[in-house]
């Protein structure tokens, strides 16, 4: 059976019904994955806190490396196993610090996941986040550099895909982080986590995800069930190391002449929510005439086709929909065909 490869974005910290949780698009992944055949996604798709899920026909390429495969500059390439390293940060209280520890050594014991070393950062990273009157998560690091350099001492012993562990603020905006334990607010961390994981993406080009460092909070009877996974561990460690385990390779397209099992133009469509199709993999893939599935799946973002007017939009009300659409193309089958009334073909004369 042909694949029809394709890529799936949920932005991180807009707040979607489907995606904007820990973990709650895995579902959707793993749908699309088994209509696609080879699906393309991101650690914000992926990571559930405690828990998490893979799949051999799920590629999972951090954000920032996720635009630079769509503008095709990236190829990827399967991996038995990546050999990972973890970053902490140095101002993470040492409770913290041997939690984090314990779940390395549970993920070697009861995974085989090739957990090789890790790096404290010699001064503190300094995460600071902040959240716009737009409802969108944001933040930004007070010293990226010792992030960089702790990623660098990884590198040099051979450690091929990096965790990072960061102290986040314990003094956040409470309100903010009560709604979203309700089901109605967006993450307000998710914005600053971007950051992290992409400026480790763009200096060392290796796979990576990042893990925020939090101290446990009290315990809230009306949770909402998307939100769930992020309470029920001292960790949210055990996902990235997980999702990294068999993280592709990223293959320079320009400068490598290695195998690669997926190539940006082997993709035929990009599933997306509707209110986010702005985003650079979009955009991209809006410029080489690829499919874009626009699915609603309400957010803080509004950038709809109503901006873009793009022709080539299938534009649909779930997931479900998105999936049974990636299915009949993967199999040939005229959507057109599938929809009533049908269109006489008479009305089809070229003039």
């Amino acid at each position: 059976m042909r694949h029809s490869p394709t890529i799936f974005i949920v932005p991180t910290g807009i707040g979607c019904e489907i995606g904007g949780f820990a973990g709650d698009a895995i579902p959707v992944a793993k749908l699309l994955a088994s209509a696609s055949g080879c699906l393309v996604t991101h650690p914000n798709v992926m990571n559930g806190g405690s828990l998490a899920d893979t799949d051999e026909r799920i590629y999972y390429v951090e954000g920032y490396n996720l635009d630079r495969f769509a503008k095709g500059e990236i190829g990827l390439r399967k991996v038995n196993q990546q050999k990972l390293g973890i970053i902490f940060d140095s101002s993470i209280q040492e409770e913290l610090l041997v939690r984090h520890l314990q779940v390395a050594d549970a993920c070697i014991a009861s995974l085989g996941i090739n957990i090789d070393s890790y790096v404290i950062t010699d001064e503190p990273i300094g995460v600071v986040t902040n959240n716009q009157t737009t409802g969108i998560s944001g933040g930004y690091l007070e010293n990226p550099s010792t992030l960089i350099e702790a990623g660098q001492k990884l590198l040099k012993k051979g450690i091929t895909a990096i965790a990072i562990v960061t102290q986040f603020p314990d003094e956040g905006n409470i309100a903010q982080i009560e709604l979203y334990r309700e089901g109605k607010g967006v993450d307000s961390i998710a914005g600053a986590e971007a950051v992290i994981s992409h400026i480790i993406s763009k200096f060392l080009r290796v796979p990576c995800a990042h893990a925020p460092a939090l101290m446990p909070i009290g315990l809230k009877d009306d949770l909402d069930p998307r939100a769930a996974a992020e309470e029920i561990g001292y960790t949210f460690l055990p996902s990235v190391l997980i999702g990294l385990n068999k993280a592709p390779e990223l293959i320079e397209l320009s400068k490598s002449s290695k195998k690669i099992s997926l190539h940006p133009q082997d993709i035929e469509s990009i599933v997306v929510p509707s209110g986010a199709l702005g985003g650079e993999a979009v955009l991209a893939c809006i410029e080489r005439g690829l499919r874009v599935i626009s699915v609603k799946n309400n957010g803080t973002l509004k950038v709809s086709n109503n901006d873009l007017n793009y022709s080539n939009v299938i534009e649909v009300e779930n997931y479900l929909e998105a999936a049974g659409i990636i299915l009949s193309l993967r199999e040939g089958i005229n959507l057109k065909s599938l929809s009533r009334p049908l269109k006489s073909f008479k009305d089809s004369q070229i003039q």
